[in-house]
């Protein structure tokens, strides 16, 4: 996954949820764990994957949980137009791709460009969201179908 280097060991975990001031509790270290491991995940994704290891864990508390994460910089999200949005952990920054067929995102590793047309020319720019929309490979296979 271009673009996030995250550690996932439980230590490391642990160290980003109290670096930002967060109690570390079961249902936040394993949400976590989930975001840290990889991938663009939808909320119902993220709530499968923990309640298989917790046992019991509502999609609202994942919900709560991704708050907070959003809130203190711990995880990003992604609007995906017509599909749930997507999480991930908080990384390099990088830009996305999204297949306007199937939804699916990967990080892309592109520089902004430094151009950002007229009228602008006063303005201080602080950071730039590029998307890159197309057809993942998955979806250019089965498009002669």
């Amino acid at each position: 996954m271009a673009g996030v280097q995250v550690s996932t060991g439980r230590e490391a975990v642990i160290q980003r949820l109290r670096d930002v001031g967060l109690r570390v509790t079961g249902p936040r270290l394993e949400v976590l764990k989930v975001l840290a491991a990889g991938g663009h995940m939808d909320v119902e994704t993220i709530t499968a994957t923990a309640r298989e290891r917790l046992g019991t864990l509502t999609s609202q508390a994942v919900y709560e949980m991704l708050r907070h994460f959003l809130d203190t910089g711990l995880a990003t999200k992604f609007d995906r137009p017509g599909l749930p949005a997507v999480f991930e952990i908080s990384g390099t920054p990088h830009q996305h791709a999204l297949c306007v067929r199937c939804g699916r995102v990967e990080n892309v590793e592109s520089e902004v460009p430094k151009a950002i047309g007229e009228g602008l020319e006063e303005w201080q720019m602080g950071e730039a969201d590029v998307v890159f929309k197309g057809l993942c490979p998955d979806c250019l296979r089965t498009a002669g179908d």
